[in-house]
């Protein structure tokens, strides 16, 4: 059986806005708050072996290059519970962009199936007590920032859960769809 690395593609939320939400999920008790960075998920964990990385990372250039800049703005909180103990930030401006970046990535070398129907969002508390979760939910229901995305990143799963970049692809000059 090949080697294989666990990727992840996403867009990382930029500062000052990830510390704030990293804060809020280490004060909710939220134990993944160290080991992930804030950021929109483009492509979920996915085991890949490891002699694809060339044809993958090729894929993700071509993906980024057909791509285009946008405005992201997050505000407010929602929750996927009861179905799944999660909390997180919504987007209000840039969902459509996410999701085409979402459908070109998960292609080719990256094609499989989702566990649940993409909704592009900003996890803050995951898989602790209800507490923690309407802490996070009730703490961060005024949150708002708004940013320019210009890059995705490719990053893997350390053995000790860690998430580490391993590369950032710059969005092209493809059409904004009308």
């Amino acid at each position: 059986m090949p080697e294989t690395v666990t990727l992840g593609v996403a867009i990382a939320i930029p500062q000052p806005h990830a510390t704030v939400l990293t804060n809020w999920r280490r004060r909710v008790g939220d134990p993944a708050a160290d080991l992930i960075w804030p950021h929109v998920t483009l492509l979920p964990p996915t085991p890949v072996p490891v002699d694809a990385m060339d044809k993958i990372e090729t894929h993700l250039a071509e993906a980024a290059a057909g791509g285009y800049k946008f405005v992201m703005h997050l505000a407010g909180t929602g929750t996927f519970r009861p179905t799944s103990p999660v909390v997180f930030i919504q987007i209000a401006r840039g969902v459509s962009d996410c999701e085409l970046l979402e459908e070109a990535i998960r292609q080719g070398p990256l094609e499989r199936d989702l566990d649940f129907p993409y909704h592009p969002h900003v996890t803050v508390a995951h898989g602790i007590d209800d507490t923690g979760l309407d802490a996070a939910y009730d703490g961060l229901a005024g949150f708002v920032a708004r940013f320019s995305v210009e890059r995705f990143g490719l990053f893997s799963r350390d053995a000790d859960g860690h998430w580490r970049w391993r590369t950032e692809f710059e969005l092209g000059s493809g059409a904004v769809p009308s």
